[in-house]
């Protein structure tokens, strides 16, 4: 309905019993009135020169209840007047007043998110992100080790310089592939803090690779792991089973590392790791070599050992031993596995000498696919035995069920076979199996 809107006419108006009435003011072109059965409000609505039509919501003009009318702090007519010729006046000059408050509310909210602490957004990164990731643990410390002398301060400070400085720090280490590994981790939470607004840029998306990393063509010598296996008798009883898992096993270093006592089945010469841990989302079953059962039923008695110490200990007021009841199968705390493969691996290439080749742990797992290869070891079993998917066609859900156990006792001749050849041992007794 258009009318010339009074003030006489304004005080006799009457709420709708549902729904709403509106009202347009022929005085002011654009302003009503609009009448809800508990309330009437103003609103405006104009195009700014140039662009949009826009509504503008004054406020109440009075509020009906079962009390009657109130008009208190209501906005009258002549108010809602000037407010509707100031905003004509703004829109014919090209300004949008709603496009303003857009503005200032979203600039608000930008520097409320930027004013959060480095460690505040680490964390909500951590919740939202880390949480679906096997090595949440792992990658959280990561970034908060590269970014510790910037965890208290507001995100918005943080800079491409603050990022790249710790991978520039960790490649003049020496650790290049380490270097590359944290810039990755860094690019991937600058980009999500962006993406929600805690930074004004992806300043991460320009970060330099420590160094360009290339497929490794290294393929260990027997002589080589016949070598590192000597020498893994020098690292004591803490490291040198682990790594010699390592190498008779050829798993990956977590599956070792993360090894727990309620995964062995000792009686069946082999180890079963549950979807969860394993990278590729898939169980495994890794066969234990009459010398790789000796390494463990070595850590075994150790422990049951330091039980009894323990119990003795105990009886004599000491502190327990807490690593012996632990269900983990390397571990200094009981709680968490071993720690420090880096410092293990600088020590045992001061023992290899000067002259031996650059490797890595993970050379191990190449040098079983080449060598077992080599002696005629079919590329499917040796696949299975490294937990690889399946290197040809991607074979269904049932077919990798059924090949897994239709080649178990091949997988263990196979890792019998490497464990001889690697020890320079002939292993005349073998473990029964199904």
């Amino acid at each position: 309905m258009k009318k010339e809107l009074t003030n006489a006419y304004l005080m006799k108006l009457k709420p709708p019993t549902d729904g709403r009435e509106e009202i347009s003011d022929t005085k002011r072109t654009g302003l009503r009135l609009r009448v809800y059965p508990a309330r009437a409000v103003w609103m405006y609505e104009k195009r700014v020169k140039g662009g949009a039509k826009r509504k503008h919501t004054f406020g109440t003009y009075c509020t009906w209840s079962s009390t009657g009318r109130r008009e208190d702090g209501a906005l009258g007519l002549a108010e809602a007047r000037a407010l509707a010729l100031e905003i004509e006046a703004e829109a014919a000059r090209g300004f949008d007043r709603v496009l303003e408050a857009k503005q200032t509310r979203r600039e608000q909210e930008r520097a409320a998110a930027t004013a959060q602490t480095l460690q505040d957004v680490l964390d909500a990164y951590d919740e939202l992100h880390l949480s679906n990731l096997k090595r949440q643990g792992e990658r959280k410390r990561q970034l908060e080790d590269a970014l510790g002398k910037h965890l208290a301060l507001p995100i918005g400070d943080l800079t491409r310089a603050s990022l790249q400085r710790p991978i520039d720090d960790k490649a003049k280490e020496g650790k290049l592939f380490m270097a590359n590994r944290i810039r990755a981790a860094l690019k991937h939470f600058a980009r999500w803090a962006w993406r929600r607004e805690y930074l004004d840029q992806d300043i991460g998306d320009r970060l330099e690779r420590a160094t360009k990393e290339q497929i490794r063509e290294r393929v260990l010598s027997l002589d080589e792991i016949r070598a590192i296996w000597r020498k893994t008798h020098e690292l004591g009883d803490l490291w040198g089973p682990p790594v010699r898992l390592l190498i008779l096993t050829v798993q990956r270093r977590t599956s070792i590392n993360n090894l727990r006592k309620s995964e062995l089945e000792l009686s069946n010469a082999r180890f079963k790791k549950a979807i969860s841990q394993e990278k590729n989302d898939r169980g495994h079953i890794t066969h234990l070599s009459p010398r790789a059962l000796s390494e463990i039923e070595a850590v075994l008695s150790r422990q049951e050992q330091a039980k009894t110490e323990a119990r003795k200990s105990k009886e004599l007021g000491s502190t327990p031993v807490k690593a012996a009841t632990s269900d983990l199968l390397f571990t200094t705390t009981g709680r968490t596995p071993i720690s420090g493969w880096s410092k293990m691996k600088a020590r045992l290439d001061e023992l290899l000498g000067e002259d031996f080749e650059p490797w890595r742990l993970h050379d191990f797992r190449t040098a079983f696919a080449t060598h077992m290869a080599e002696r005629g070891i079919s590329e499917s079993v040796v696949d299975r035995v490294l937990n690889h998917a399946a290197s040809a066609s991607k074979a269904s859900a049932v077919a990798r069920v059924y090949n897994q156990a239709e080649l178990l006792s091949q997988r263990a001749k196979a890792l019998d076979q490497w464990a001889d050849l690697v020890t320079e041992t002939s292993s005349s007794k073998r473990v029964s199996r199904t």
